[in-house]
């Protein structure tokens, strides 16, 4: 069963909580609207619909509180593995849609940090207290819950992770895990993201590939199903594999450089090469690097975050957005709160269409034209001079 559902804003940055600055600092922070903490943030539109508090003696958990809330409180658990951008959109997108659905919830948001031990504690924490719903957020926190939670007393939904057919997590997409786990995926099914691929440039001879070696999900979901089925269709694929996120920048430089020259000896104008981003942070977030390095490849994304107003941009992105991933999501975890749902029973949630959103600055500067049924079908545009002329909430 694929899901489809569209978002209303996206998110960027926020308010969070003082425990790592302390007090006077993260006061005048949220006085300036500018979020002050190192791992917490969220949209300062919708800020002001919450409460946000320290939880004392740690400053890896908060609690998030709605401030109009009327009836009985519903108390939600949420994993987080690691500080990041992209839970960030997706927990404000979450926030978003408790509110629009007049849920009175109360939020715990634990950053376990990649520990075994402290993901048991939030295990523990979790069972012991008055929850009702576990968030995971991130591929990292529910392959941790599905191997150390499977079968626990509280429903688990996913939220920003990937592929949990290709992990191996469940057999198959339009069925239910019969456990407490619901699944949604940030991936397109590697077929369809290939017909786009294909569609945008039906000559295409080069793809390279770009991950972090270092994320497992990415390389296991996107980079290896995709190289698999890219050499299936007879085209020529270059992995380029990130091996040290702290070194992207440095990495990026020479690997995508390497990546062009071998792109030359079958494409020499590089006119039937693209770049292909996977949904590794390490890496999208050196799209500048990337682009310098490109010459007049065009570099596309599968993250429609990727895709952005200015020349710091991919060119085109076909993907799921991790706001559109946060928002099916929240309405699975809204529908097993309410009782319309059974988690076990829900099939894993694909947002389709996918989000497309291109750069016409990017193309100008590189000679490329885009197909028209690409800008017909797209979700936001940048025009020529890098400003957004259709802007999608996602």
């Amino acid at each position: 069963m694929i899901t489809s559902i569209r978002s209303l804003r996206r998110g960027a940055i926020a308010v969070a909580m003082a425990a790592l600055f302390g007090a006077a600092v993260g006061q005048q922070a949220a006085a300036d609207g500018a979020g002050y903490s190192t791992w917490f943030l969220i949209d300062p539109d919708i800020a002001e619909q919450w409460e946000l508090s320290e939880v004392q003696g740690d400053p890896r958990q908060v609690h998030v509180t709605r401030v109009d809330g009327e009836g009985p409180v519903r108390h939600i658990f949420v994993l987080y593995p690691k500080a990041s951008s992209a839970y960030d959109t997706a927990m404000s997108k979450i926030l978003t849609v408790l509110h629009e659905r007049n849920i009175n919830a109360q939020l715990t948001v634990y950053n376990f940090q990649s520990d075994a031990d402290r993901g048991e504690l939030a295990i523990q924490l979790a069972d012991e207290g008055d929850y009702e719903l576990i968030f995971s957020m991130g591929s990292q926190s529910t392959a941790f819950l599905w191997e150390n939670y499977n079968g626990g007393e509280l429903p688990v939904v996913s939220v920003c992770s990937k592929d949990p057919v290709m992990l191996g997590q469940v057999a198959r997409y339009d069925q239910g895990t019969g456990t407490n786990f619901a699944f949604t995926s940030l991936n397109m099914p590697v077929e369809v993201q290939l017909a786009y691929l294909t569609d945008f440039m039906p000559d295409l001879k080069n793809i390279a590939i770009l991950v972090d070696s270092t994320n497992v999900s990415a390389v296991e979901t996107q980079a290896q199903p995709m190289a698999a089925l890219a050499r299936e269709r007879a085209l020529n694929v270059i992995m380029v594999s990130l091996q040290d996120p702290s070194e992207a920048q440095r990495e990026l430089q020479d690997l995508v450089a390497t990546a062009v020259a071998n792109m030359r000896r079958a494409d020499p104008l590089l006119e039937r090469s693209v770049f292909w981003i996977t949904g590794s942070t390490s890496v999208f977030n050196e799209i500048a690097t990337i682009n310098a390095f490109a010459d007049r490849v065009p570099v596309l994304s599968v993250v429609p975050e990727n895709v952005m107003g200015g020349h710091n941009s991919a060119l085109m992105s076909i993907g799921i957005s991790f706001e559109s991933n946060a928002h099916l999501a929240a309405v699975y975890g809204v529908n097993v709160l309410e009782g319309t749902a059974v988690v076990g029973d829900l099939p894993v949630g694909i947002v389709s269409p996918p989000d497309i959103a291109i750069n016409f600055l990017r193309a100008r500067e590189i000679g490329l034209e885009i197909p028209f049924n690409f800008i017909e079908i797209s979700s936001s545009i940048y025009g020529y001079d890098g400003q957004a002329v259709r802007q999608s909430d996602f």
